[in-house]
C-alpha cells in the first residue's frame, strides 16, 4: 500500500531505439520511479532492423508497446516526428504527469521544452554526446553511461569478507547509507568519480547564495537543489553519485550538516 510520500502521478516513457541503448533501460526505469509509475511505455523504430533485436527482446520483457515506423525516404528519420506526435496527444488528453524520453537526439528539444511549458517534468536520457540544447531543455538530463555505471556497481555481489554496510544513518528525503567497512578485502572495485567541474561548483555557489541562511549560514539543502534545478538540468549521476547529498559532501567548498532529519549545507570561505 503506498505511503504519503510515494509518488503516484502517471508517466509516459517514450524510447527511440534509433538513438538510445536497450541495456541502460532497467536503471532508467528505476529513476523514473522518482517521478511516479511509468505506466505509459512505447519505444519506437522500424523493426525490421537487426539492430533494433535487443529492443525487441525489451519490450516484451518489461510490457512496452513497440511502435513501427519504416524508414520512407533515405537519411530522414520519421521516428521522432511519430514520438513527437504521440507526446502531444498524451499532453493534451491531460492524464499524463510526467515524461521520460531515451534518446541523444537534439531534434526533441522543441518537444522538451513545450512540455516543460506546461508545468510538467521531462527526464532525458542520452549519451555524453547528446547535444546541450536538448539537455538543457529537460527538467533533467542523465547520461546512460553514468548511470549504467553505478548500477553496475550496485549490483555487484558481496563477498564473505566484506562487511555488511551501515543503513541506520539517513535523513527523511536522502536515505544515505554509510560506506562499507575500511579494509574490506574482495570488494568490487569502484571507478572514481568524476571531479566537479568549474561549472557545476559555479551553479552550486549561486543556489547557495540564492537560499535563505541561518543564524549560521546554513540553508536547506533541499531548497538548494530546487534552485539549481531551476536553472540548469544537471543530475547528480552524471557525477557518479545518487544523492545531491553525497555530490555536495564531496565538494571542499561545502559543508553537510544534519538536524533532526534535514540536512543542512554552509559554504566554507
Amino acid at each position: 500500500m503506498p505511503t504519503d510520500d510515494t509518488p503516484t502521478r502517471n508517466i509516459a516513457l517514450l524510447i527511440d531505439a534509433d538513438n538510445a541503448s536497450w541495456h541502460a533501460l532497467d536503471p532508467v526505469l528505476t529513476v523514473l520511479a522518482e517521478l511516479g509509475t511509468v505506466n505509459i511505455r512505447r519505444v519506437y523504430g522500424n523493426w525490421s532492423k537487426p539492430g533494433l533485436k535487443g529492443w525487441r527482446d525489451m519490450s516484451v520483457r518489461h510490457g512496452i508497446e513497440p511502435q513501427q515506423q519504416f524508414d520512407l525516404t533515405k537519411g530522414k528519420n520519421a521516428t521522432d516526428m511519430k514520438m513527437t506526435i504521440d507526446a502531444m496527444d498524451l499532453l493534451f488528453r491531460g492524464r499524463v504527469e510526467g515524461f521520460g524520453i531515451m534518446s541523444s537526439d537534439s531534434d526533441f528539444m522543441p518537444l522538451a521544452t513545450r512540455i516543460r511549458q506546461d508545468g510538467l517534468p521531462v527526464y532525458g536520457f542520452g549519451t555524453a554526446k547528446t547535444p546541450q540544447g536538448f539537455r538543457q531543455a529537460c527538467s533533467r538530463f542523465i547520461d546512460v553511461a553514468a548511470l549504467e555505471q553505478a548500477n553496475g556497481a550496485d549490483a555487484a555481489p558481496a563477498t564473505v569478507a566484506e562487511a555488511p554496510a551501515d543503513t541506520s544513518a539517513t535523513d527523511s528525503s536522502l536515505s544515505d547509507t554509510l560506506p562499507p567497512a575500511i579494509g574490506a578485502r574482495a570488494t568490487p572495485a569502484r571507478k572514481a568519480k568524476p571531479p566537479v567541474d568549474q561549472e557545476l561548483l559555479k551553479l552550486l555557489i549561486d543556489a547557495y547564495d540564492a537560499s535563505k541562511r541561518d543564524e549560521k549560514g546554513y540553508v536547506s539543502l533541499s531548497a538548494m537543489g530546487q534552485l539549481a534545478a531551476n536553472r540548469s538540468s544537471f543530475d547528480v549521476r552524471n557525477y557518479g553519485f545518487k544523492r545531491l547529498s553525497d555530490l555536495v559532501e564531496s565538494v571542499p567548498n561545502f559543508q553537510i550538516e544534519r538536524r533532526e532529519g534535514r540536512a543542512l549545507v554552509k559554504r566554507l570561505r
